[in-house]
């Protein structure tokens, strides 16, 4: 997991944030969620609108530049509603969180990834020989030839 700190301020934002970049981890956010615990966190890049579709509760969002530097708050976001700015990114918070961290317009946070660097070599691919690769590769231009089911 990673957290967020504001630089500006020397502040901690979040202990527990979890990455969204996929279009479906985008998509899904927090939906569903009956709740987010104390400190934790959703970074979904990029998003420069969220949305609070099926949550079962308000959050806080501070809507982030390139840079990581925030353009916007939004708080106390309640379900289903839009909250929409200029910015890169969205960073999801529990409602009142961005006001307890102090985040205004103009701080500059940062990701940090603390994944201890025995558990990112587990993460690391295996190493592949050059006839699995080649295996691999026919397959997927085979099944592009098929085209679509």
């Amino acid at each position: 997991m990673a957290r967020i700190l504001n630089v500006s301020k020397e502040t901690v934002v979040a202990e527990d944030v979890a990455v969204a970049r996929s279009f479906w981890s985008r998509f899904r956010g927090l939906m569903l969620r009956r709740e987010m615990a104390s400190g934790e966190a959703l970074l979904i890049e990029p998003s420069a609108s969220i949305h609070t579709a099926f949550m079962r509760f308000p959050i806080d969002v501070a809507f982030l530049d390139r840079e990581k530097r925030v353009v916007k708050v939004a708080e106390n976001v309640r379900p289903f509603r839009v909250a929409l700015s200029r910015g890169h990114s969205a960073l999801e918070l529990n409602a009142g969180s961005a006001a307890k961290a102090n985040v205004v317009e103009g701080d500059r946070l940062v990701v940090v990834d603390q994944t201890p660097t025995d558990q990112v070599e587990d993460q690391l691919p295996a190493t592949v020989s050059k006839e699995q690769e080649s295996a691999r590769l026919t397959r997927a231009s085979t099944s592009l030839e098929r085209g679509p089911i």
